[in-house]
């Protein structure tokens, strides 16, 4: 990528470039572009997305390196961060409605769902009572223990709703031989949304077709601290209104408690172990107004 990177500044003669992440970005007297590590093809995606009427994306410049992608470089406007929420929703359902469609699956694709979260929940269950067990017996807990503990009812709780969850799901799709999919950009977050002559999204290197849900799910880790996810939420089912199993496998996916990461201190760890649980109170929050729905319906 380097030597690709090297030919590129000689072709495209640069007056400045700047390395970001993944990303070099080379600013020239004929225009600004991005330089990416290729690693999916990129190209024939845009071609598919164009032929559904989605072009929100940067202009591809050139494929033709083996190693990386030139991009046309997109200067984006400074706006307020919950609007920038809502207008980014708006483009995903935008992409999932224009490339949807339903596709058959072999009998044991939803079991293999089934499994795969099912052992998560168990791994997750086993990690937060290993972490109790050895904080129980502290005489004196530091203050992210105190914290784990006095709260650990909670997270127990969000597991146990998953569980359950997983069960009644499972129930609703085990009979279904098809599945609705799109193209799935994978790799969401506010840094990869960009407002500028049209909606652009960015960093396409992850893509797939699966699920519509894995977008939300990967959005609302990322950024659950950022945006107003009641509002986001509720706009993204108006707009791209999921299946029932669709959205219960969401809030399923959502529920789960992140793991705590270790701090260089104890209070980077104590700061850690109060972001894991804003998020299971945030979604805790987040989720049951649905379910509250749902009992009134009964």
């Amino acid at each position: 990528m380097n030597r690709s990177i090297e030919v590129l500044k000689a072709i495209y003669k640069p007056y400045r470039y700047t390395i970001k992440g993944k990303a070099t970005k080379l600013e020239t007297t004929s225009g600004d572009f991005v330089i990416k590590e290729k690693n999916k093809n990129v190209g024939e995606l845009f071609n598919y997305l164009v032929s559904r009427h989605f072009d929100n994306f940067p202009h591809l410049i050139d494929e033709s390196r083996k190693d990386v992608n030139v991009y046309e470089y997109i200067e984006g406007i400074k706006m307020p961060l919950d609007q920038k929420c809502e207008d980014m929703i708006d483009l995903v359902s935008q992409l999932h409605n224009q490339t949807s469609y339903f596709k058959e699956v072999s009998e044991d694709k939803y079991k293999e769902i089934y499994e795969g979260i099912k052992s998560n929940i168990t791994y997750l269950r086993n990690y937060y009572n290993t972490k109790y067990e050895m904080f129980f017996t502290e005489i004196y807990m530091s203050p992210s223990h105190y914290l784990f503990m006095r709260n650990f009812a909670k997270v127990m709780a969000a597991l146990d709703f998953a569980e359950e969850e997983l069960g009644s799901w499972y129930d609703l799709v085990k009979e279904e031989s098809k599945i609705r999919v799109c193209v799935v950009h994978n790799n969401l977050e506010l840094d990869h949304y960009i407002k500028a002559d049209k909606d652009y999204f960015i960093s396409w290197d992850n893509f797939k077709i699966d699920t519509p849900v894995l977008d939300f799910v990967n959005f609302y880790r990322k950024e659950y601290a950022k945006c107003n996810f009641e509002f986001v939420l509720k706009k993204y089912l108006t707009n791209f209104p999921l299946l029932e199993y669709e959205k219960k496998l969401l809030f399923i996916l959502i529920a789960l408690p992140p793991q705590i990461k270790k701090g260089d201190s104890e209070f980077a760890t104590t700061q850690n172990m109060r972001k894991s649980l804003d998020y299971v109170f945030k979604t805790e929050n987040l989720i049951r107004p649905y379910y509250a729905k749902d009992e009134e319906e009964k």
